[in-house]
């Protein structure tokens, strides 16, 4: 196994276009334990650790960039306004230890459907920009997953950025595991509310072959809060439109029995948390009383 090290991003670029099967490591969070267990044995690995383009992130008035090694921690101290779903998120990601290395670039590019990330950029709207020697193109989050472990990147290409739209409403994401820390999802939910498009989107992890939406969900919730006049009146949500988008979010997951869960458990758990979400992310709304967020652009 050869070590590739490059110091810039454009070098990167480069030794990815010459050898197009090394595989990026940044935090490696994902990668060596893969590598540890002999599940995965490549012949290059691509430090990008030198590359500091990859660590920064920039808020903007509508949409944050954020670098694809940016650490959890980072999220979590900075962008806890900006991004609330992804922040939560990032709590519940491993250890500090992990927190302090891992990055939402590692995330997308294992795209395992119990990544953390996965459902916060769903619920909301991210786009990821991945360049190579060819040029640079934005994917969005809903075209990223293309099955297990599979994502849309050509063999030539990195991600650079991710471009993920500042919170203009509340934001929430849970995860059920077999304890409380150290765990992979046995299924997580994302939602966030979206008042400036008076839309409503979602994300499922861990509950599929790939994170996805719950997009029968998001269609009914979004048709029962614009005909009930809720963004104006800021009324609580009925048990009944409740339970209606749990079932609905239910019913949007493919999933399979293993040793974290039942597939059925998790059908059921993801009904749960969405409709628990809906509630909290609702009662968050009605008490800023529509106004944005504050720390939110």
């Amino acid at each position: 196994m050869d070590f590739l090290r490059p110091a810039s991003w454009e070098e990167a670029l480069a030794v990815k276009a010459e050898h197009p099967t090394a595989v990026p490591i940044a935090g490696g969070t994902d990668i060596m334990v893969e590598i540890n267990f002999d599940h995965r044995r490549p012949e290059y690995l691509l430090d990008l650790n030198r590359i500091g383009l990859l660590r920064e992130w920039e808020v903007g008035e509508k949409v944050t960039r954020l670098g694809a090694s940016v650490p959890y921690t980072q999220i979590m101290e900075n962008l806890r306004g900006t991004l609330p779903g992804l922040a939560l998120a990032s709590h519940t990601v491993a250890s500090p230890q992990i927190r302090n290395r891992g990055g939402v670039g590692g995330n997308l590019g294992c795209a395992s459907p119990a990544g953390d990330s996965h459902p916060a950029l769903l619920a909301a709207g991210a786009e990821v920009e991945v360049e190579s020697v060819r040029g640079s193109r934005l994917i969005p989050i809903d075209e990223f997953y293309t099955g297990v472990k599979r994502n849309a990147l050509a063999a030539d290409e990195l991600i650079k950025t991710v471009h993920i739209k500042n919170a203009t409403g509340p934001q929430q994401y849970s995860k059920v595991g077999t304890r409380n820390a150290m765990v992979i999802a046995v299924c997580g939910f994302g939602l966030a509310l979206h008042p400036d498009t008076r839309t409503v989107r979602t994300g499922i992890g861990s509950a599929a072959p790939t994170p996805v939406r719950a997009e029968a969900a998001e269609e009914f919730l979004n048709a029962a809060l614009e005909e009930g006049g809720f963004w104006d009146s800021g009324k609580v949500i009925t048990p009944s439109i409740a339970k209606q988008f749990g079932q609905l979010a239910s019913a949007a997951c493919n999933p399979i029995d293993d040793v974290r869960g039942t597939a059925a458990y998790r059908r059921h758990a993801v009904g749960i948390l969405a409709r628990r979400q809906l509630v909290w992310t609702w009662e968050q709304y009605r008490g800023t009383n529509g106004r944005p967020l504050e720390g939110a652009a």
